[in-house]
């Protein structure tokens, strides 16, 4: 983490955990490994662990500039922001919920998708609308991994306007 301490860290080991949950059930969400809902209730859960206001608390007011990968954005646009934190606690609600669906027709989700090479990333509701943001029982009653390809959805879209690229 290029030396970070204090909340900067913690919110960097926020972000690894997230994305070492969705590197556990890509496998599974791409067919290429044997499908298991506790597993992917287990990763919903520690999206929930991590976003909303759990997310928003942890980038206080002046923790940017480095090593911190946050986008003076984040603070610019703070409602932006808390708006896509929240919308990834509602979506990971509903992908905790929806585990229990199982796959769906893999013929319209191909691995891109899954990994944020969706068209929706540029805009609309996964942009943090508040209107256009579905509840957890609407993601809950979709396919596992539509709920799932949603959910990321909401990370790539955050990614894309607050993070900082690697070099």
């Amino acid at each position: 983490h290029g030396g970070a301490t204090g909340i900067v860290e913690e919110r960097m080991e926020a972000m690894m955990a997230m994305g070492k949950a969705v590197k556990s059930v890509t496998p599974m969400m791409r067919g290429e490994a044997a499908y298991d809902a506790d597993a992917l209730r287990g990763a919903a859960r520690t999206f929930q662990a991590h976003s909303g206001t759990a997310l928003t608390e942890q980038f206080p007011e002046g923790s940017g500039g480095a090593p911190s990968e946050a986008k003076d954005e984040v603070w610019q646009d703070w409602a932006g922001f808390s708006e896509l934190a929240k919308q990834l606690e509602t979506y990971a609600r509903g992908l905790e919920i929806a585990a229990a669906n199982g796959l769906g027709s893999r013929g319209s989700m191909g691995a891109g998708a899954m990994m944020g090479g969706s068209s929706m990333m540029g805009g609309g509701s996964m942009m943090g609308d508040a209107a256009d943001m579905m509840s957890a029982e609407a993601i809950g009653a979709m396919p596992a991994d539509a709920a799932f390809n949603m959910t990321t959805q909401v990370c790539s879209a955050c990614h894309a306007r607050f993070r900082a690229e690697d070099d």
